[in-house]
């Protein structure tokens, strides 16, 4: 029979196996992180953190999700970062225009991507490209830029609205080339392409992804690319650097951001595992296949970007009096 001393003791013992059981199990459990998408599902910043998010959970031994968290030109998915926790269990993948265009463009602003976000990684570039009607009589952007200087009215260049990438990129393109363009904003790049197909609108600055489709189709010509280097994809389709006219570059680059005060440690471990997965075949093939450019990149790499589309497109802002819709 054994001594109630004793009982008691392994009583004690299996509790104190079953706690620490328990505890090293809850340590085991894979962590689980999310990537913010300011946009709805389907969209192309949604469709780049959703081919990431697979694998990054494979390198981070745990789960990633995708929540989107659309609205307010970004802010609501800006602010909901910036106060998270600081570490790398909540990134954002953004498009430029929500951290490099928006400061400008909407003076009260809720958010500081300078000073309420941490730099992750670049992730894919998305150099806009001049895209015409399939009927158009412009076959180069040299030939678009001169049938401008001799029109009696201003070309039309449609945009997927007023402050967004393709907008500034026009109004890049009629700086520099010195020549007169109207302005048609749109609710989106899908009404926009569409009008330019029709002929309805002479031109579009567009991100490659959401024009390979409509080009490949025949019923979209690509005419010239604001790059300082043709895109792999479509190596006939000279700059325009290349036809002399210098300054047009545009680039819609996504990128990773971190709370801010996320530990240099956390954001450097984070950064290689997303450069791990950027240099996954399975990976970098779904991105190039769509038209994106993979651009993986250092966290200080991504600050410097950061801090020079900030001045570059805020000077374009300003000089073209542009505010919001």
């Amino acid at each position: 029979m054994t001594h109630p001393h004793t009982k008691r003791r392994l009583f004690s013992l299996c509790a104190a196996l079953a706690v620490t059981a328990w505890s090293g199990l809850a340590l085991a459990q894979p962590q689980m992180t999310r990537i913010i998408v300011a946009f709805p599902p389907g969209g192309p910043v949604d469709f780049v953190a959703r081919t990431l998010a697979e694998q990054l959970g494979k390198e981070l031994g745990g789960t990633v999700v995708v929540e989107n968290k659309a609205g307010a030109n970004g802010a609501i998915a800006a602010d909901f970062v910036s106060r998270a926790n600081p570490d790398t269990r909540t990134l954002w993948l953004t498009s430029v225009g929500a951290v490099a265009i928006n400061p400008s463009l909407y003076p009260r602003l809720s958010y500081n991507p300078a000073t309420d976000l941490t730099p992750v990684s670049l992730v894919v570039s998305n150099v806009e490209m001049l895209v015409v009607s399939a009927k158009a009589p412009y076959n180069t952007g040299a030939e678009f830029v001169a049938a401008a200087r001799k029109a009696g009215a201003p070309l039309t260049m449609a945009s997927s609205g007023t402050g967004s990438v393709p907008h500034l990129a026009m109004e890049l393109l009629k700086e520099h080339a010195k020549i007169k363009l109207s302005h048609i904003p749109y609710k989106g790049a899908a009404p926009a392409i569409t009008d330019v197909m029709a002929g309805h609108v002479d031109g579009f600055f567009g991100d490659i992804p959401g024009l390979i489709g409509q080009i490949s189709a025949g019923k979209l010509k690509p005419i010239g690319i604001a790059a300082t280097k043709r895109h792999p994809r479509f190596p006939d389709v000279k700059t325009f650097a290349e036809m002399g006219i210098d300054g047009v570059d545009s680039d819609n680059w996504y990128a990773l951001f971190a709370p801010k005060a996320t530990p240099a440690a956390d954001i450097e471990a984070m950064n290689q595992a997303v450069k791990r997965v950027l240099n996954t075949p399975s990976v970098k093939n779904k991105l190039e296949a769509s038209g994106a450019e993979v651009a993986g990149s250092t966290p200080a790499e991504l600050s410097k970007t950061l801090a020079a589309d900030t001045l570059k497109w805020s000077r374009v802002v300003r000089a073209n009096g542009i505010t919001p819709d």
